[in-house]
């Protein structure tokens, strides 16, 4: 499971895109200071590392030429990760919960505008205008809709703009959006999920009240997987203190029965305990649990088995928990062989030094990678090395 290498910890320098966007190799402050210079714009590419549509924008949109003529001529470009540096503060200050996110923000550092998601190159140069237009706006969108809007489509696309950072705010758009419509739409209900976080968010109340309307296009245990998900999401969120970095363990279990076999609550403490430490860098934990929770590793999916072991890769270094990856990436292969999983596996044996294997592994995860129309340059750079 191949990730783009992080060239530097906040922001990736001016990047060789052609003609394509230039992003700015400096400080957040030191683009603040040129865009009130120059009377721009900033514009802002909020990623994550591990983001699939933040690098298929690098891959595809960043790079054309219409998208940096424009771009280039009226904003103060720069690409942050939000997770790393200075990113992890600008998060908070522009309160970016998704990615990617792209802030468009003044020289006094005020967000004007933003918008998410992967976009077409048409879109993302028309986003760049409304940014620009003081009419189209977010803060205007949203002045209009305070002052009574309710035509549908304007309110499904304040919605979007705002349910994934302002979720109150968007319920209330969604509200007066589904006031108007006795019954919802395929389209409708795929707005309303991607915004509920848990339980508090007025969205979650919406579908409730619409469950009827929901379960006419959900089967109604797809409805109950979604309910279950996010009381879990909920109470997740209530268990863990970053602050400290301790986790509850008797609330989760206790509100978590309510709903689920306590050996399943069990198992989903120990994947999401894992799946922090990871996060907190503290891999002996990660380690641990890990090994715990795929000793019997039958029935998990490839995707699932090729995740884990390209983690254990990246971030563990005991030969045999390794060598414990390598059986978890031999079956994700087995259950469906792709450029992905057997470009893993050719990594983790490289590491635990069977080079031998490795030459084998990484020649047909270039194959596949290439007859798919796939990127097998990382994979050939680990065959030159080998």
């Amino acid at each position: 499971m191949k990730k783009l290498a992080i060239l530097s910890s906040i922001f990736i320098g001016i990047v060789a895109f052609g003609q394509g966007i230039k992003f700015e190799d400096t400080s957040f402050a030191s683009v603040v200071a040129k865009a009130k210079k120059e009377n721009k714009l900033i514009f802002i590419d909020a990623y994550a590392s591990w983001c699939g549509p933040c690098k298929l924008m690098v891959k595809n949109i960043f790079p054309l030429k219409d998208v940096g003529d424009y771009y280039n001529a009226h904003f103060i470009n720069a690409k942050i990760d939000m997770e790393k540096g200075e990113g992890i503060d600008l998060a908070k200050k522009y309160n970016v919960k998704a990615f990617p996110t792209y802030l468009f923000i003044n020289g006094n550092g005020e967000e004007v505008h933003r918008t998410l998601g992967y976009v077409e190159e048409k879109d993302f140069i028309q986003f760049a205008k409304d940014a620009e237009d003081p009419n189209k706006r977010l803060t205007a969108l949203k002045q209009k809709f305070e002052g009574g809007e309710k035509d549908p489509e304007f309110l499904k696309n304040l919605a979007g703009l705002t349910i994934y950072n302002d979720s109150e705010f968007a319920g209330k758009v969604l509200d007066r959006y589904f006031q108007a419509k006795p019954t919802l739409d395929q389209e409708d209900i795929q707005l309303l999920l991607s915004g509920i976080q848990s339980t508090d968010s007025p969205l979650y109340k919406i579908f409730k009240d619409k469950k009827a309307s929901i379960i006419a296009i959900l089967p109604v245990d797809k409805y109950d997987k979604i309910d279950k998900n996010i009381k879990l999401n909920s109470i997740l969120k209530k268990s863990y203190n970053a602050d400290t970095k301790t986790w509850d363990e008797k609330y989760f279990s206790t509100e978590t029965q309510k709903f689920m076999s306590k050996d399943e609550a069990d198992k989903v403490f120990k994947k999401v305990k894992a799946s922090r430490a990871l996060k907190n860098k503290d891999i002996p934990t990660y380690e641990t649990l890990t090994l715990e929770l795929y000793k019997d590793y039958s029935t998990a999916s490839s995707e699932e088995l090729n995740s884990i072991a390209w983690d254990f890769f990246e971030n563990v270094t005991t030969k045999s928990s390794l060598e414990k990856a390598v059986l978890w990436a031999q079956e994700s292969v087995k259950k469906s062989e792709n450029s992905a999983n057997t470009d893993t596996l050719a990594n983790l044996y490289n590491k635990i030094g069977d080079k031998k294997n490795a030459k084998l592994w990484a020649e047909k995860a270039i194959a596949l990678a290439k007859a798919s129309g796939e990127d097998a340059s990382d994979t050939e750079k680990l065959l030159k090395s080998l």
